[in-house]
């Protein structure tokens, strides 16, 4: 296996093919670790994860997979949720300044880290998601204060923003921003604003849910007729077309697609690999809505 070509995040080279940890909870704990240690030997040198996935159990299986870790791994983490099984999507929010700093110890702990390279701020600014109210309505300039803090102690390198509306993204601006991840796909582009400053400042853009979710509005890309018929007259998989079509929509894009099989691990690996000829890019491209 192979990775596509890297990008800079956080002032170090990636694989703009990266992994996501989100899916790792709940699997057979063997199987997790092997997975995890598959897509690095491949070259995965990103993987997102968070505190709140488990709780605790995505972090916890990367430290017994890869620690000590590669000295070119970036674990990227994220604050702003805690884990809450009583809601309907097991999260809360958590964005108030001091359970942003919670949230990064517990990531530090957990991965068996002094410093995390980058921790994402998972705001409410667009959806899908929770909706902010009451005391979780907490002004962006005062989150940032805090992680700059966070970040001026050494415990984090730097901070991306996740979730975010494009006058956030300009509000942050002046803090640094290592990277941003919000919704986006071949058929959801409703992120399009917030990709276009990232493009003006040359920050990577971090799309989460490329293919699709279970989220109203977020339409599942493989099933797309468009997607399915460029697949099959390239040989690869719909989920490949969608993932490379973001790739070659921005050069700084960097991927965390997330499974636990290692057939679809691979699969996603390759998807740096597919290229897509001006005829598909200009049929894909006509598909947003």
């Amino acid at each position: 296996m192979t990775t596509s070509t890297t990008a800079v995040l956080a002032g170090r080279p990636v694989a703009r093919v990266g992994y996501g940890a989100m899916q790792l909870p709940g699997r057979d704990r063997d199987a997790a670790t092997a997975v995890l240690r598959r897509a690095v030997d491949a070259g995965v040198n990103h993987i997102d994860t968070a505190h709140f996935y488990g709780p605790g159990e995505a972090n916890a299986l990367i430290r017994e997979a890869l620690h000590p870790y590669p000295e070119d791994l970036v674990l990227v983490s994220k604050v702003g949720a805690e884990h809450a099984p009583e809601t309907e999507i097991g999260l809360a929010l958590a964005q108030r300044p001091e359970q942003l700093r919670a949230g990064v110890e517990a990531n530090l702990a957990q991965l068996g880290v002094e410093q995390i390279p980058v921790v994402n701020l998972r705001r409410t600014d667009v959806p899908p998601g929770v909706v902010a109210e009451g005391d979780q309505l907490v002004d962006l300039d005062d989150q940032l204060a805090e992680l700059s803090a966070l970040r001026e102690e050494g415990k984090i390198g730097a901070i991306g923003l996740s979730a975010v509306s494009p006058d956030k993204v300009e509000q942050a601006l002046p803090v640094g921003v290592a990277c941003v991840q919000n919704a986006h796909s071949v058929l959801d582009r409703r992120a399009e604003p917030v990709l276009e400053i990232c493009r003006e400042h040359d920050i990577p853009w971090v799309p989460f849910f490329p293919l699709g979710s279970a989220f109203p509005g977020t339409p599942k890309v493989t099933d797309h007729p468009v997607v399915v018929g460029i697949a099959a007259a390239l040989g690869a998989t719909p989920a490949q077309v969608g993932l490379a079509w973001e790739l070659a929509h921005y050069d700084n894009t960097l991927l965390i697609p997330g499974t636990a099989d290692p057939a679809h691990l691979d699969d996603n690996i390759a998807a740096g690999d597919v290229r897509l000829s001006a005829e598909a890019r200009s049929e894909l491209d006509a598909l947003a809505g």
